[in-house]
């Protein structure tokens, strides 16, 4: 059986307890959504796959119509659907709101604990109410938990710097002073012959990898950057932000120093991730651009070197000076090139990229005699590029893994649509729908005249026997996590896996949907909370100290009064992995309030040494 559950940022679902009753890793498939509406969105296509043993959401609410497709969907797959809507206070539990079309209505409570004749914390106890039900009548029943570096170039016969590092240039250092000059300000300089075509292909190197991992359309920006068009595609990365601080990590883990920047333009942009050195990332706003541009250098703006070198002798110091300027003078003077570079930074002219395609790449084409706008017909040719694609996948024994839609315009615009899949496929009706269902976030303007589809990513696939009278053949659900990822993002479609930590927070960790199962789980010697806090929190108690649980916690402004506890149960600190946690120690206690409430909380240190922690007390996760 798998699962998928959509649920609430503030405290997830911890892995190791569902492995506890049963749930293990490799059955359970997690999917994060925005709101509400993505989350029954993806519930809903969950229940109609029929290849799911159930589909599990957290929602706040559940109109009567989207209750009713979801009970269909569920009644037409045979797959059980369940919608749980929590609440903030114990009060709230009696409102249920509207009616909905679920077949039954549940209310769980939590109740206290049967008294055990040691100290501790006895099984946990629910009372479970049957609210409606279909043909049948309502009851109540009690239920217990289950037992047991510088480069430079050559003009002419003149050693010059043509790049250098952030420290040197901190150290006075620039580009175009000569060699010697730059040996005299720091004498230990090292220095290192340019090589122009050797950073041309390793910036080529950098583009590839960036066309298979962020975006479709990148094409490299000498001498030393590179231009993303991420339209279209940041969603699936989480976001503009979550999207510069992923590629930001990748690149500095892999020894380069980066400057990022998104901008409504390439010459914006290049300006921002050149000139801006307030952050290593920056995102200018959208409509922003002449704001963000105003106090930045003429040189941002990728004018020739005596073009700059002419306005700073006419006073001119920054690009707001130029916006300001009549544009006929400075045309006459500087010609075309200078209001040109300016109009593309603006947004006024438009700079179409070139995008960086790799040998081999197997990619289709439509040139259309007359431009195309209507969704229908964008549909229907994009079903022709994907049989003419699946055509030359199967030449190949390759099936897709990425792909990229490029929709040109007539007035020079990409419109970019990128879908990724889970395993290798060349299944035309699959790959079809996928990309159908992003023609809403294609526009055509005045029309498009020029469509390609590309296989951005492909791997060998060898033709396999659908199905055999000898044994069943396993569901294949590898069609609905392609088609949450490329709604959702394929971060937030995962599966969790162990990682070998006793310390909680990282003994979890997220991995593919569909990724192999490597037959490991988590020690179930110790219960674990069923919702693991994003980090701990602190919480006010007062305890016997070393090994006494509180007698009370306070929690988010509420005070709950302890009434059976269990523990200590001692993690110590991964000294191996960081000096300061040598000496760190937590000890854990379950503990169950007077209205049955369990949570899982920790001191920091054993008690007594200061030197293992502070001895503050942390909420960590919560019970059922």
């Amino acid at each position: 059986m798998r699962w998928t559950d959509a649920f609430p940022k503030e405290a997830d679902l911890f892995a190791p307890a569902l492995e506890q009753v049963g749930l293990s890793s490799d059955r359970v498939i997690y999917v994060e959504a925005g709101d509400d509406t993505a989350v029954l969105a993806s519930m809903e296509e969950g229940l109609r796959h029929g290849g799911l043993g159930a589909v599990v959401a957290d929602v706040a609410k559940l109109s009567m119509t989207v209750s009713r497709r979801l009970h269909l969907a569920a009644k037409a797959s045979g797959t059980i659907g369940i919608a749980l809507r929590r609440w903030r206070r114990q009060a709230d539990a009696s409102d249920f709101g509207q009616p909905t079309a679920a077949m039954t209505r549940w209310r769980v409570s939590v109740l206290p604990s049967s008294p055990l004749p040691v100290p501790g914390i006895g099984r946990p106890r629910w009372l479970i109410e049957l609210i409606r039900a279909r043909a049948g009548e309502s009851f109540d029943l009690e239920l217990e938990g289950c037992d047991d570096t510088g480069h430079l170039g050559r003009v002419g016969n003149r050693r010059v710097i043509t790049a250098a590092c952030e420290l040197a240039i901190g150290q006075g250092l620039r580009i175009g002073m000569p060699v010697s000059k730059a040996q005299a300000i720091i004498p230990d300089l090292r220095v290192e012959a340019a090589d122009p075509m050797g950073d041309h292909q390793s910036l080529e190197r950098l583009g590839l990898w960036l066309l298979q991992r962020i975006a479709p359309v990148v094409a490299v920006d000498p001498p030393d950057g590179v231009v993303i068009d991420v339209t279209g595609a940041d969603h699936l990365h989480g976001g503009e932000e979550a999207l510069l601080e992923t590629l930001l990590g990748r690149l500095t883990l892999s020894g380069l120093t980066a400057h990022l920047a998104i901008a409504d333009t390439w010459g914006a942009a290049h300006a921002l991730a050149r000139h801006h050195r307030e952050t290593a990332a920056c995102i200018a706003l959208p409509g922003s651009v002449a704001s963000v541009l105003g106090p930045l250098p003429l040189a941002a703006l990728r004018l020739p070197p005596a073009t700059v070198a002419g306005l700073l002798d006419l006073g001119f110091a920054t690009i707001k000076d130029l916006i300001d300027t009549p544009r006929a003078p400075l045309t006459s003077r500087f010609g075309p090139e200078l209001c040109r570079r300016l109009d593309q930074a603006l947004g006024v002219v438009k700079e179409p990229i070139d995008p960086l395609r790799p040998e081999g790449l197997i990619e289709v084409r439509r040139n259309f005699s007359e431009p195309i706008g209507a969704p229908e017909t964008i549909a229907r040719y994009i079903a022709k590029l994907v049989t003419d694609l699946c055509t030359a996948l199967e030449a190949r024994g390759e099936g897709a893994r990425r792909l990229d839609l490029l929709c040109w315009r007539v007035d020079d615009r990409i419109e970019t649509v990128r879908v990724g899949l889970a395993v290798a496929q060349r299944d035309h009706k699959r790959l079809t729908r996928l990309l159908c269902d992003k023609i809403c976030t294609i526009d055509p303007g005045f029309g498009i005249e020029i469509m390609t589809l590309t296989a951005t990513l492909a791997e060998p696939l060898a033709p396999r026997q659908a199905s055999t009278l000898l044994e069943r053949t396993p569901p294949d659900i590898s069609d609905l996590v392609d088609m949450l990822s490329n709604r959702v993002g394929h971060r937030a479609v995962y599966r969790m896996a162990p990682v070998a930590s006793d310390v909680p927070e990282r003994s979890v960790t997220r991995i593919g949907a569909l990724s192999p199962d490597h037959g490991i789980g988590w020690p179930g010697h110790w219960p674990r909370p069923s919702r693991l806090l994003p980090r701990p929190e602190p919480i006010d108690t007062m305890a016997l100290l070393p090994d006494h649980p509180p007698n009370w916690i306070s929690w988010r402004g509420i005070r709950h009064r302890v009434r059976r506890a269990d523990g200590p149960e001692r993690i110590f600190g991964e000294w191996w992995k960081r000096d300061a946690e040598a000496r760190s120690v937590r000890d854990y206690f379950r503990i169950e309030d007077e209205a049955g409430q369990r949570f899982w909380i920790y001191r920091a240190g054993d008690g007594e040494d200061a030197t293992t922690g502070s001895h503050c007390w942390f909420i960590h996760g919560v019970f059922g």
